[in-house]
């Protein structure tokens, strides 16, 4: 039966079906393909809805309502004029900008897509006026993106932690490490490209200006602080921390900067109310599907075949990382994680390691996914920027891919990386 729905779900994909219909469709031909009557059939609504009814999802569209807000109220524009300043004099400095900004950007909204959306429309056009490839540019806009959901608050962990009954909270903060490190590499692979290719250096900024810069930032900047502050305080929990944040930053899109209006509210809360949909459709759709699988135990039944490949854990985990790079390149990262995590997260504690370990070592390997052809999310939105076709970018953006496959293999296999900060915090 698991070979009928694994043809069923590629055939629906091949054929242009959206991945939450894809999802719904597939478990839906499980159900039939056992046989029961219309009787399981009644299963299908209640595990829909059973899949939705965490407290803790609520935290994902509060998340995303505020990067739109900080977004529109021209947040953005100051946390890139800071990185900027940040770089420094240093060859390739714009390069090194859109990465700093990445991380200043990620702690504010933790989603890819709307980092390359945000920070490529500032900075592509920029990075090619001053004399940088365009290819490049956009492929290390799409490259830094990717931070966004490993440096917390992230909607990958929320998903993850929600779905393993994980702390929320430990996550977040064992995602910063790994974050730094990605950043850290990606830094300098545009270092090294910046001076085999001869690009311009960063301008040099006065003591003045970098006081001026940090000043400018300390408003967005204090956003972070204040989420995984509370969070990791027990203030509040990351669902309440996500509503705190949209208040914030309604305080200060509406009455610090004065760069919103009340006609503003309604397009973002639309575009939140969307984006909030699709998940959600692929998160309830592929609850039908895990159940399926679950009550066939195919889980246990690949978790057993794979341990039975090897006895070695290191192996075993190789084998797990290439599973989830390969799944990630065809499939959603949300769905992608909604169905391998039951089958992995067993195997993973099996050969022990901490669930926190592998829950942000599954949102590393899931996060590449966004950037990597044929169907990354990141690459299509640099591309619609950058007026580049998805081969053009592809080939620019593979050096950027083995160095974030490099970050992932350090942060797999060298757990301290991820636990170091959990452990220090109680988790």
């Amino acid at each position: 039966m698991f070979l009928s729905i694994v043809i069923i779900f590629f055939a629906f994909l091949a054929l242009g079906v959206p991945i939450g219909v894809t999802l719904g469709l597939a478990g839906l031909s499980g159900l039939y393909l056992m046989g029961t009557g219309i009787g399981l059939f009644s299963m299908a609504p209640l595990q829909y809805f059973s899949g939705l009814d965490m407290f803790t999802l609520m935290a994902m569209p509060f998340f995303i309502l505020a990067g739109e807000i900080m977004n529109k109220g021209g947040i953005t524009t100051r946390l890139v004029r800071f990185a900027n300043i940040l770089s420094g004099n240093l060859r390739g400095g714009l390069a090194h900008a859109n990465i700093i900004a990445s991380v200043f950007f990620a702690g504010m909204t933790g989603a890819a897509v709307s980092d390359t959306a945000a920070l490529g429309t500032m900075l592509i056009p920029a990075m090619k006026e001053d004399g940088y490839d365009l290819d490049f540019s956009a492929a290390v806009t799409a490259a830094s993106s990717i931070i966004g959901p490993t440096i917390p608050p992230s909607n990958m962990m929320v998903i993850y932690g929600s779905l393993m009954n994980v702390s929320i909270a430990g996550l977040f903060a064992a995602g910063f490490l790994p974050g730094l490190v990605l950043a850290g590499l990606l830094m300098l692979l545009s270092a090294y490209i910046s001076y085999k290719r001869g690009y311009p250096r960063g301008k040099k900024t006065t003591l003045k200006e970098k006081i001026f810069g940090l000043k400018d930032a300390t408003i967005p900047l204090l956003m972070p602080i204040i989420i995984l502050g509370g969070i990791l305080s027990g203030t509040f929990t990351p669902t309440e921390a996500a509503a705190v944040a949209v208040l914030y930053a309604v305080v200060i899109g509406f009455f610090v900067l004065k760069t919103l209006k009340v006609a503003d509210l309604g397009p973002m809360l639309i575009k939140t109310a969307r984006i909030t949909g699709v998940v959600f459709l692929i998160i309830g759709a592929a609850s039908i599907l895990s159940w399926v699988l679950a009550i066939n135990q195919i889980p246990e039944s690949i978790a057993k075949l794979l341990l039975a490949t090897t006895d070695n854990p290191k192996l075993i985990l190789l084998l797990i990382l290439l599973l989830m790079l390969i799944v990630g390149m065809f499939m959603d990262i949300a769905a992608a994680l909604i169905i391998l995590g039951p089958i992995l997260h067993p195997i993973a504690m099996s050969i022990g390691m901490d669930p926190i370990h592998f829950g942000i070592t599954m949102v590393l390997s899931l996060n590449i996914a966004l950037m990597t052809p044929p169907v990354g999310a990141c690459l299509f939105v640099a591309c619609s920027i950058s007026k580049l076709t998805l081969a053009q970018l592809s080939k620019a953006i593979w050096p950027f891919i083995i160095v974030e496959v490099v970050a992932l293999f350090l942060v797999a296999y060298i757990p301290e990386i991820s636990l170091f900060l959990p452990r220090l915090l109680g988790f």
